[in-house]
């Protein structure tokens, strides 16, 4: 899976779409199926602007969505059911219970208003941040060995709600 344009915050449609539209054709001549997964503008919260003018000419290419639970409301997920709707596969590349800064109290109300949402609309999804860095959204305690395999004694507050997300929502 690649992501060619991680947030793109000022940039305008028009030009994350051609630079993404460079990027793809690379991607494509070494890598024909694989995923691709596009950015959208202000921090991908205005996937409404790609599902007005998609990028077309290719197979397997998705546009992810970001948000963090506790800033970024119902009007998110409306903008996305709308983009959704036009036909435009979305993947949540981005996600997390607290605020937008990635700090922050975490809302768990809020977190599983988006969680139930995804799984409504069967849209794949990941957190941020699988680090031990000193905010909310880092999953990991100082004390996590690099090396993975982590127990729940390893695990944050927000990364012991994600395993339990994770589970819950992931058997097979």
């Amino acid at each position: 899976m690649y992501e060619v344009f991680n947030e793109p915050d000022y940039e305008t449609w028009p030009e994350v779409k051609a630079y993404a539209e460079e990027v793809i054709k690379v991607i494509r001549t070494n890598d024909p199926n694989n995923v691709i997964l596009v950015g959208s503008p202000r921090w991908d919260q205005d996937v409404n602007l790609p599902a007005e003018d998609p990028i077309k000419g290719y197979k397997n290419l998705m546009y992810t969505m970001h948000f963090y639970a506790a800033t970024h409301q119902k009007v998110l997920r409306d903008r996305t059911d709308e983009a959704i709707k036009s036909g435009l596969p979305i993947f949540v590349s981005e996600s997390a219970g607290m605020e937008a800064t990635g700090d922050g109290p975490l809302d768990y109300k809020a977190w599983q208003e988006y969680i139930d949402w995804m799984e409504s609309k069967k849209i794949s999804w990941i957190t941020w941040s699988v680090s031990d860095k000193d905010e909310t959204c880092s999953i990991l305690k100082k004390s996590a060995k690099s090396n993975g395999n982590w127990k729940k004694i390893d695990l944050k507050e927000s990364g012991i709600k994600v395993r339990e997300l994770l589970r819950k929502y992931n058997k097979e």
